[in-house]
């Protein structure tokens, strides 16, 4: 029978600790026997016969096996206030099921309950319980966590937004998905993990056919927005991924008519086409300034600037490059204006700074280039 076991197990490990198990817990040599004999031999696909042990498995452990089923839905680790918050069972009796779990050496256990952690031992154990669930029990379990997470774990849901994001998405509850893999994208980006924050733009991306048509418009705005920056910072400026995600933010708020949309959008076209093409990149830049004319938002002012004064520095017009930079160190407040670096790719108060100092320069100032080019050391930092 051993050697039943190693020929059928093909080597791998896990599959020979869980079929000597399976063995070891039936109650006699037949039932050993038919055990052996059920799994396939290694010509067949071994991965399902392995699941298919597992399966049997769990099926053995009685009510422990809905705490597995119930941890499967969190993930392949979590924490033992985190599986009492969803499980809603008496302690005594979550504790008698993880205990069980453990001898059974399906999961492990770090720390005393309740500061403990626990580990599914694979991740084909995980998965293996978590196959055993109906969808709409699925659902349930998943909208669980998601509303534990958010009324006792806001700590967590802030350092790791995803994890939430992931939650709602597979409770089916797409509107509220679709946000949080929003935050989720933007939290990456602020920290320059732009290809980990595309990956989440585009998860949120995925769920909006649900949606209502305005609401979808408007939320897919936001995400293409969002994944066109991040998609810049990530290949350069001159990504064709980055232009085409901006156009599609353009095309649609040009469609509902949101001003602020625009702006973004038509700032990411603009991003593109000076790489390449400066005279369609001036087209953009009196666009935006003749957009923001009569609004009285100071941050989109302040960015229709940032693209003027870099469209004349770059097209040689020194003068009206200097001046656009004026104007832009004249509106550019840090705490307000900070966040522009992960809208627009970076911040425009240095950046008003540097150009400001290089136009100087070429104009015949040195000493003025040389005090505005310490400037923008400091820009980027709070006062004092």
């Amino acid at each position: 029978m051993r050697q039943d076991i190693i020929e059928r197990t093909d080597e791998i490990p896990l599959f020979v600790e869980e079929m000597t198990k399976a063995v070891l817990e039936t109650k006699s040599e037949g039932e050993a026997r038919r055990t052996t004999g059920n799994i396939p031999s290694p010509a067949a696909a071994v991965p399902a016969s392995l699941h298919a042990s597992l399966m049997a498995r769990l099926d053995q452990l009685g009510p422990a096996k809905e705490v597995a089923q119930i941890g499967s839905a969190i993930g392949r680790e979590f924490s033992h206030t985190l599986l009492f918050s969803v499980a809603s069972k008496p302690e005594p009796e979550l504790a008698s099921a993880l205990d069980r779990l453990i001898s059974a050496g399906l999961l492990f256990r770090q720390g005393v309950p309740p500061y403990s952690s626990y580990l599914f031992k694979h991740a084909l154990v995980q998965d293996a319980a978590y196959g055993t669930l109906l969808r709409r029990r699925r659902q349930e379990l998943h909208a669980r966590v998601a509303t534990a997470l958010e009324q006792h774990f806001a700590d967590l849901v802030d350092r790791q937004p995803e994890i939430l994001a992931h939650h709602l998405t597979r409770a089916g509850q797409a509107e509220r998905a679709s946000d949080q893999w929003l935050k989720a994208g933007q939290f990456a980006a602020s920290r320059s993990a732009y290809a980990e924050a595309v990956s989440h733009f585009d998860r949120g991306l995925s769920l909006l056919s649900s949606l209502l048509d305005a609401q979808r418009d408007r939320q897919e705005i936001k995400l293409q927005l969002a994944k066109g920056v991040s998609l810049s910072n990530a290949n350069g400026f001159s990504s064709a991924e980055a232009a085409k995600a901006h156009a599609r933010a353009h095309e649609l708020s040009d469609k509902i008519g949101d001003i602020d949309s625009q702006f973004t959008a038509i700032w990411g076209l603009w991003t593109f086409r000076r790489t390449s093409d400066w005279n369609a990149a001036r087209q953009l830049s009196d666009r935006l300034l003749s957009l923001i004319e009569k609004g009285n938002n100071v941050g989109l002012r302040l960015e229709a600037h940032h693209m003027g004064w870099t469209t004349h520095f770059f097209c040689g017009e020194l003068a009206p490059a200097q001046e656009h930079c004026e104007k832009g160190r004249t509106l550019y407040e840090f705490e307000q204006h900070r966040t522009h670096a992960h809208i627009y790719g970076h911040d425009p108060g240095v950046c008003a700074r540097t150009l400001g100092a290089w136009s100087a320069w070429l104009l015949g100032y040195p000493d003025t280039c040389s005090a505005m080019a310490a400037a923008p050391v400091r820009a980027s930092a709070p006062p004092g």
